[in-house]
Order: structure tokens, then C-alpha cells, then sequence
């Protein structure tokens, strides 16, 4: 009966927290808002009266929006795998909060020629189970994707590397095919790749054993994932004794997760409902940490559909979406207008690109002479796929509004993120939006996600994108070694790519993070991943 009663109560929660977001563009006067927050805190108070749980005093419970889909670094490549990847294995470099390369395991580096890279590792490093890690284990990490050992699409990432030598225990020699000006950012932390023990296969996604500074306790698929420090670490150890990753896909459920003590932090799990922040942070348990975010959001088009291949039409989209009103009302100014797939950060960013600001007639002008004309206001139908996540739906509910408006009939279908990520990695889409998390912070994005090579499931260009200028553009600065040489082949790359348009740029997200009092010494990074877990400590007092 009270699981009934629960579900009913979240219903009601979920419905008065999209009236929140949605406000003043889709009819909401002061007064109507004002009520429905009332409501809204009415209902949290009475939930959180008849279920209430305390993390253990060892334990920093840390709230996600879904289950990672692979925790071996070589083949995981959703947010949740590579945060996660990022506190359970190490990389041969790291990086710092201005997106620059500093050492990881590699001490240190030389380039005697274009082609060739020796790196020296630190000594005395040990995986979690106590066997020593050597330039043997960075070479099977590397080789067992290039060889085919592993099946993963981050190989192609690697595929100018010619051969990995390693003549003794601490050094690793990369020879590579031509001069690549980006492995050392492709080898380095985030969407880089953490190095494996030796004789790895595909049993690691399912027991992952790293050298980072936790170590895997256990998983369970749309649940949790738990981890402990590695007591072996070889650097600073974490002070947190053990950290469990709580899957909560329903906003409203997170913020009363959080609301009730149950949780303890939670990282950009809000980034449609502002207001549920503010309410969690009148909370006296609760603070919030805000900062400016790198992560991407971003529409793409499958190119080879009928209907999208004609870029009037992808044109058209874009003018028909009005992105001020999100990001001024659903987001409350918590998100910056992207311009690029690059964030404005990085040292290539391009800021004279073409933009589509809000012009419907324009929109409609576009679709007129693709030859769609309306038919009782509607021009033809797309689907669009989502995860089931509750931001990404209430997204995808205004764009349904907006497209509306220039006749395209936009049909929202959700999926679990797995199933979703899956069709969209398969290409089984005509229209989907998702986040860039890291991957986009270096140029290298461009050849990932653009280059006509680099089409699933040799990469991430999932819109099947091509254009030989760009292949060119691309193939030229990734050999160039001068910045300021590479810089204009990456501003020529995303004016072509802003007027062919396989991507909506739609903005940057700022990092927010939502947590108890109980755990202290945190900090936010541009990137907003879990590095902070490596300086947190619990207050056992609270």
C-alpha cells in the first residue's frame, strides 16, 4: 500500500516540478508559480516524513542519472563509464582545471622527433590487487585495442600509433605512423585511456582492476556501483573509506534523496529544474557548489535519413529553436549558448562561426523550398530519441513545441540509457541530443566526431557526416605541429561544419553540485567529473 501511495505522491511531485521549470514562455504567471512551489514543498515534506535512510558514517553516497555501460576503460564511453574509470585506473598523463596535459603515471616525457614519444613512468606503482605495474601492463593496455583483443571503438582513437615498445620496466616508447600533435591529450585523463594489467580481456568490465586511488567493490545493473579506496595507491590516498554511486534516473527522486539525508552529493543532476536547486538549498544540511561547465549539449541528424539529408531542412531546425527561453527559464541562466562543439576555453575555439538565432519564418522559408510544404500544419513527422531520463524529456517537449511551429510533427520516443545509447551508437535514429562530457574539449572532437574515417563504428560520427574538406582540414592539423597553424585549420573546420550542420550546438552547461554539509573539502572543475572524491572527506560529527 505505501509503495502505492509513494508512487502516486512522486507522480504528483514530478507533474508540479515541470510546471516549476517550464514558467513564463509556456504560460505561467507569478502567482500559479508561487503555488505550485508551495505544493511542491508540501508533498517533499510529506514524503520525506514516512521514508527516511542515512548513508552508512564510512560511506559518501554519490547520486547518478544511469549505470555506467562498461567500466573497462578501453571500451567505456558514456559519462558515467569514463567519471568512474577516471577513480578506479590511472593514466599514463593527466590534466589540469585549464584543460592543460601534466604527468600521471608518466613522471615525465620527451619527443626526440615527430613521430616518436618516451615516456617514464613513476616507480614503485601497483594495481589494487598488488601486482606491480610496469611498461609491460601500458603496452597490453594499447596493444590489445589495436590488435583487435578488445573490441571497442576507442581503437580508431589510436590508430596512427605504429608500435609501443617497452625495453624495461619504466619506459614506454610510442612510434607513431605520421606526426599526430594529439596523443598526448588522447592519452591523458577522462576520455583517455587508463591503463589495464597485463593479459586483460573482456572479463574486466565485469571486475574492473586498476591502480587508481579506489578500488571496484561490486555493481548491480540500474542500482548501484560501489567503490573503496585503494589502500595501495601510490599517491595521495582518497579519505573516504568507501563511495557507493546510487542510480537515480528520476529528478524528482534525486532531489528527495537528497532533501532527506540519504545522498550525499549530487553532480549536474538537475540541469532542466533550477528551482528544485534553490529549494535543496534552503535546506540547512544541504549546500551547492556552482561553476562554469564545459559539457556540451548538443541535436544531431542522421544524414542518411531522406528527409535530413537536405541541409535546408537540419538549417531550418535550428532556426525554428529557440534557445534563450531554455536556458533563461527551464535552466535559470545556468548554461551558456554554445557556438562551437569546442568550448569557448580551449586555445582553437572559433567564435566568427555562423550562428542560427531564432527565425521561424526563416525556418519555414527553408522548409518551402526543400519542397515540404505544410498539409493541415503539419510538413512530415521525426523522431526523436531520448533517454528516459527526466531531464532530457522535458528537452525534447519544448523542442516538440517549437518545431511545432514551423510544422514538423516531432515524435518523442524514451528509452533506458543503455538501450538508447546502443541505437545511437548503431545509428538507429533520425534525430537525438546528447551531451558532450570532455570529449569536447580538445580540437580532436573534430576528427572523433566529424571525420568521414571516423563513421560508427569507427568512431563517434554517428550522423554519418561527410565532407572531403573537412577529412582534409582535419588530416592537415592533426599533423601540423605549430598551435597557431593548427588554430586556423580548426577555425575553417567549424565554419564548414556550422553551415553543413550535422550538429545543433546548443550550450554549455555550468557545473552544479548539490551536498550535504557532512562531506567537506570539495571543488568543482570545468569538467565536471568525480576528481573531487580524491580530496573529499566525511565530517563524522554531522
Amino acid at each position: 500500500m505505501m509503495d502505492r501511495v509513494r508512487a502516486s505522491i512522486h507522480a504528483r511531485l514530478r507533474k508540479s516540478v515541470g510546471v516549476l521549470s517550464h514558467l513564463r514562455p509556456f504560460g505561467m504567471n507569478a502567482r500559479t508559480r508561487a503555488s505550485a512551489h508551495s505544493w511542491t514543498l508540501l508533498i517533499l515534506t510529506f514524503v520525506l516524513a514516512s521514508c527516511s535512510r542515512k548513508p552508512e558514517p564510512n560511506t559518501l553516497v554519490v547520486i547518478i542519472e544511469s549505470s555506467p555501460t562498461n567500466l573497462d576503460p578501453r571500451v567505456g564511453l558514456d559519462a558515467q563509464s569514463e567519471r568512474i574509470d577516471g577513480l578506479l585506473f590511472d593514466n599514463l598523463l593527466s590534466r589540469d582545471e585549464h584543460l592543460s596535459v601534466k604527468p600521471g603515471l608518466a613522471e615525465r616525457w620527451e619527443i626526440p622527433d615527430a613521430k616518436t614519444y618516451i615516456f617514464h613512468l613513476h616507480r614503485g606503482v601497483s594495481f589494487c590487487d598488488g601486482r606491480p605495474l610496469t611498461s609491460r601492463d601500458v603496452k597490453w593496455s594499447f596493444d590489445s585495442l589495436l590488435q583487435g583483443k578488445i573490441r571497442s571503438t576507442k581503437a580508431a582513437a589510436y590508430r596512427l600509433v605504429d608500435h609501443i615498445d617497452a625495453p624495461d620496466d619504466s619506459t614506454v616508447i610510442f612510434h607513431l605512423k605520421e606526426p599526430w600533435a594529439g596523443l598526448l591529450w588522447n592519452i591523458a585523463g577522462g576520455e583517455g585511456m587508463g591503463i589495464v594489467p597485463y593479459g586483460s580481456g573482456n572479463e574486466l568490465s565485469r571486475n574492473p582492476v586498476g591502480s587508481g586511488p579506489f578500488r571496484f567493490v561490486g555493481a548491480e545493473q540500474d542500482k548501484e556501483v560501489v567503490i573503496e579506496r585503494n589502500d595501495n595507491y601510490w599517491a595521495a590516498k582518497s579519505r573516504v573509506d568507501k563511495v557507493q554511486f546510487l542510480v537515480v534516473p528520476d529528478t524528482t527522486t534525486r532531489a528527495l534523496e537528497l532533501r532527506k539525508g540519504s545522498a550525499d552529493i549530487a553532480v549536474n543532476a538537475f540541469d532542466f529544474y533550477p528551482e528544485v536547486v534553490s529549494t535543496l538549498e534552503r535546506q540547512a544540511h544541504l549546500g551547492v557548489l556552482r561553476g562554469p561547465g564545459t559539457r556540451l549539449g548538443y541535436m544531431a541528424f542522421n544524414l542518411r535519413d531522406p528527409i535530413l539529408k537536405d541541409v535546408r531542412v537540419r538549417q531550418a531546425i535550428a532556426y525554428a529553436i529557440d534557445r534563450q527561453p531554455l536556458i533563461h527559464y527551464l535552466m535559470r541562466d545556468s548554461a551558456r549558448p554554445a557556438a562551437s562543439v569546442l568550448p569557448p576555453e580551449s586555445w582553437a575555439f572559433d567564435d566568427q562561426v555562423q550562428q542560427y538565432s531564432y527565425d521561424p519564418a526563416k525556418a519555414r522559408q527553408l522548409l518551402d523550398d526543400a519542397g515540404y510544404k505544410s498539409n493541415n500544419g503539419v510538413r512530415f513527422h521525426l523522431a526523436m530519441k531520448t533517454s528516459t531520463e527526466e531531464s532530457s524529456r522535458a528537452m525534447a517537449a519544448v523542442f516538440q513545441q517549437q518545431l511545432r511551429d514551423v510544422g514538423i510533427a516531432l515524435d518523442i520516443r524514451s528509452f533506458e540509457f543503455a538501450t538508447f545509447f546502443s541505437d545511437i551508437t548503431h545509428g538507429e535514429f533520425q534525430v537525438y541530443s546528447l551531451r558532450w562530457i570532455g570529449g569536447n574539449e580538445d580540437p580532436e572532437i573534430f576528427e572523433y566526431a566529424f571525420d568521414t574515417a571516423r563513421i560508427i563504428p569507427n568512431g563517434a560520427n554517428r550522423q554519418y557526416y561527410s565532407n572531403p574538406r573537412v577529412d582534409a582540414l582535419i588530416e592537415k592539423a592533426r599533423t601540423e605541429v605549430d598551435q597557431n597553424a593548427r588554430k586556423q585549420n580548426y577555425a575553417a573546420i567549424q565554419e564548414i561544419v556550422a553551415e553543413d550542420l550535422p550538429y545543433i550546438n546548443l550550450w554549455y552547461f555550468d557545473n552544479v553540485m548539490v551536498y550535504s554539509k557532512r562531506v567537506r573539502g570539495l571543488a568543482l572543475n570545468p569538467s565536471g567529473n568525480y576528481d573531487f572524491l580524491r580530496r573529499a572527506e566525511l565530517d563524522s560529527s554531522r
